[in-house]
């Protein structure tokens, strides 16, 4: 009897109405789920803008008090203040050195809390007003500023209205925060532009219609409203049309210590029905795709399923060496030919993985090429000037002799091509190159060259010894003293492994403490001005050439200099040779 029921077969109709009942359900629960996500959303995105606005606006509160008690300090103490009140005369010099002492303090001041704060210092018995740092007013803005100073100071109204509290004020069409502190006939004023103040508060996320001002004492809106996209809105955001009135929003005020103004953050969660039209968009296409699929499986149902059942069983199989079985139970053309395309398919996708790994292989070579040929040109201006100078000079002689080791040398670098090359021709040739130097420099360097016996047929890729010696030219040799440059060559067993350590040092000033940190831990040096290439080129090279098994380490040595110590691994070919020698 179980065995009846588990095996008993419905018909497609039965199929179809499962299949668009369970449609209707998920149609209303992504409704539901819809909602509830918009709601949470909303309600943690509101918190998180809420707590970042009081962050801000407890940042600035706390600026505000410095810089109030700060300018009180000033007024009552500073020795500089004192001298511009007692001084009759302002074109005075001590009255013109104690406006710059106060300039410069308070343009420290100003570093510190950013260029859109302005100060001030009025001294009424002067009637000067007098910027204590780099203003950002127009002339309009710093006349108008001026003006209503100076009725504030006639009419006594600084202490009841200013002491100690921020306060908008109106400068040519244009809203300031201000801040005023008397102190007998002497005043000093802070001064930041509205939209300066919040602009922060305007780079946080509010919603595509969400905007932030900043609110006076009678509700008025003193800076411009602009949306979070950055457009200024012409029309009264507040008064909203019906369809903005069906938006998700939120209304946050945030007050101000010691101020008669507040910030109104308005955020609009506009997206969030977009995203819900576009789920239940999404749910209703699948619906009506689920009815189609129900007409079709009516129509097809014994020529079309079963077919494409067995089709898609058989794609499942692979054969033991990855290749597609051939399908011959299939009686329908286009499943055969779907069949051909497949194993078509497979046979392209190895190729083609083929093909890449033919190309990176090439990529990497075109790489190296391009990092030695940056390395050649390098020395090749310098010997073309120093010939210049010497034929300038007349020096027959030496022109001889540097054209001549100037040939050797280039034709060393033009007739390598290879990856490796014997140490004993690495190091001729940097004995051309130093021996090349000599004929430039004369007396302001020496140098010193020591190699190990079985280490001349050493292979090592071509020009790393000359770049570390050009480095130390360039750096270490100066005509004010000697230079003593050392090339030392040995064979080491570095971590159960034989090596050739090659040692460059020089008696110079040593690598910048800036440069070696980097050197040493393996930081990119600075290349903007175009130094340092060929350092950076030859650590690439020996990465790519010895699989990050070659080792190059920078150190200063104690008495002065720079060194560089390469441990280089043998070359595969080398190592029967070498241990033949052994």
């Amino acid at each position: 009897m179980s065995k009846t029921v588990k095996n008993k077969m419905y018909s497609i109709k039965h199929y179809v109405k499962m299949l668009l009942l369970i449609s209707f359900i998920t149609l209303i629960l992504d409704l539901i789920i819809s909602f509830a996500s918009i709601a949470l959303v909303q309600q943690q995105s509101a918190r998180y803008l809420q707590d970042a606005a009081d962050l801000y606006i407890n940042r600035i509160n706390n600026n505000f008090s410095y810089l109030n008690h700060f300018m009180g300090w000033t007024l009552a103490n500073d020795e500089d203040v004192e001298v511009m009140t007692s001084t009759v005369d302002s074109n005075d010099a001590n009255f013109i050195k104690a406006q710059r002492n106060l300039y410069k303090r308070f343009s420290e001041l100003q570093k510190s809390f950013g260029r859109e704060y302005n100060f001030f210092i009025y001294l009424r018995n002067k009637n000067f007003l007098l910027n204590s740092a780099p203003m950002n007013l127009s002339f309009p803005e710093y006349q108008a500023l001026k003006k209503q100073i100076t009725d504030y100071a006639e009419e006594k109204i600084i202490y009841e209205k200013f002491y100690s509290q921020w306060t908008t004020i109106d400068l040519h069409n244009r809203y300031y925060i201000i801040n005023i502190v008397p102190y007998y006939d002497s005043y000093m004023i802070s001064l930041i532009s509205a939209d300066d103040l919040i602009r922060p508060l305007r780079e946080i996320n509010l919603g595509g219609n969400g905007f932030v001002s900043l609110m006076n004492e009678k509700g008025e809106r003193v800076t411009r409203p602009v949306s979070n996209n950055g457009k200024l809105l012409l029309d009264d955001p507040d008064k909203s049309s019906l369809l903005d009135r069906l938006h998700i929003g939120t209304t946050v005020n945030r007050a101000f210590s010691n101020a008669s103004f507040y910030v109104k953050l308005v955020i609009q969660f506009g997206a969030f029905e977009k995203i819900m039209i576009a789920q239940l968009l999404v749910v209703l296409l699948a619906v009506i795709i689920a009815c189609n699929l129900c007409l079709i499986m009516l129509y097809f149902q014994k020529k079309v399923l079963k077919p494409i059942k067995n089709f898609s069983s058989n794609l499942a199989i692979l054969t033991n060496d990855g290749e597609p079985i051939d399908f011959k139970s299939s009686k329908m053309i286009e499943l055969e030919k779907a069949n051909r395309q497949f194993i078509d398919l497979v046979t392209q996708m190895k190729q083609i993985k083929i093909d890449l790994y033919e190309r990176e292989l090439e990529k990497q070579k075109i790489q190296l090429d391009y990092m030695k040929l940056q390395i050649k040109p390098h020395f090749f201006l310098n010997c073309l000037t120093t010939i210049y100078s010497m034929a300038q000079m007349q020096m027959h002689a030496e022109i001889q002799n540097m054209t001549l080791s100037i040939s050797k040398y280039f034709r060393y670098i033009f007739q390598n091509g290879q990856d490796f090359v014997r140490l004993e021709d690495e190091i001729e040739h940097v004995r051309t190159y130093l021996e090349i130097q000599k004929q430039r420099y004369r007396n302001a360097f020496d140098y010193r060259i020591e190699q190990a016996e079985r280490t001349a047929d050493v292979r090592i890729p071509p020009l790393v010894l000359q770049t570390f010696i050009e480095n130390a030219m360039k750096y270490a040799v100066s005509r004010e003293y000697e230079v003593q440059v050392v090339l030392t060559v040995t064979r080491q067993v570095v971590e159960d492994e034989e090596m050739t350590v090659i040692r460059i040092s020089d008696t110079g000033p040593g690598f910048p403490q800036a440069v070696l940190d980097n050197l040493v831990n393996g930081q990119p040096l600075d290349q903007t001005e175009g130094t340092r290439i060929g350092i950076m080129n030859t650590i690439q090279r020996l990465e790519h050439l010895y699989h990050n098994k070659a080792q190059v380490r920078f150190s200063n040595r104690e008495g002065g200099g720079a060194c560089v110590v390469l441990y280089l691994p043998d070359h595969p070919e080398d190592r029967t040779g070498l241990e033949g020698g052994i």
